[in-house]
């Protein structure tokens, strides 16, 4: 009975949300990470990706990935749609209304953002993961550093990764402190530096995924010097 109450109740839906967003979160920080090692070079972007793909575990933590992404999704479109039909006007702009005001472009704009977010995943994976496949020289290893500098050279696809991302940060932005306060996690005096800590991981995530291709597509050429 709990487990349903959980699932269906506004309380367990909120805490839904903010697990499977946390969880997600921590994926997109350790993601991030993987992908920056393509500045120290072809061979340690790869060797890092070849032990993730390698790794006998890797078909469940995709699994438990997409299932928390896909829960996440679900619960997240199914609480706008109640907030909608029970209050119209919103309920972000009451939140938190004996505390520092939580309202901003971000907040308001999370089932889009989410939307959109939605969208870019598996076009994201398409290109990536399901791309081309390059033999690297060291044997039975694929080369996806070389799929990433031929991917970001094309314009079209860096405009449309850097406003994914942007847009993802910006979810974040809002997301990771929300999440927290749903938990019960943010104590009332430090909800400013939660909500000013929420803001520094999303521009640091954002603009690690916008650095890449931005870098890329400026100063690598197709066949010419690669990056050290």
């Amino acid at each position: 009975m709990r487990t349903r109450q959980l699932f269906t109740s506004s309380v367990g839906t909120k805490l839904l949300i903010a697990l499977t967003g946390l969880a997600l979160s921590g994926f997109l920080v350790f993601h991030l990470a993987g992908n920056l090692l393509l500045f120290f070079g072809p061979e340690q972007y790869n060797e890092h990706a070849h032990s993730l793909i390698s790794n006998p575990l890797v078909v469940p933590a995709e699994l438990g990935l997409i299932a928390i992404f896909l829960l996440h999704v679900f619960k997240a479109i199914s609480n706008y749609l109640g907030n909608r039909k029970a209050r119209p006007v919103g309920y972000e702009a009451k939140a938190w209304a004996k505390g520092p005001s939580r309202k901003s472009w971000a907040s308001t704009t999370m089932i889009v953002s989410g939307l959109i977010t939605l969208a870019f995943v598996p076009l994201h994976l398409l290109t990536f993961k399901y791309g081309p496949h390059y033999a690297s020289p060291e044997a039975g290893v694929r080369d996806l550093y070389r799929l990433l500098i031929e991917v970001f050279q094309r314009p079209g696809y860096v405009v449309f990764y850097v406003f994914a991302m942007t847009v993802t940060a910006m979810h974040l932005r809002h997301g990771v402190s929300s999440s927290l306060q749903s938990l019960g996690l943010i104590p009332a005096r430090w909800i400013r530096a939660f909500l000013a800590a929420g803001l520094l991981l999303a521009l640091a995530v954002g603009t690690g995924f916008v650095l890449i291709p931005v870098y890329i597509y400026l100063f690598v050429t197709p066949g010419g010097p690669r990056l050290p």
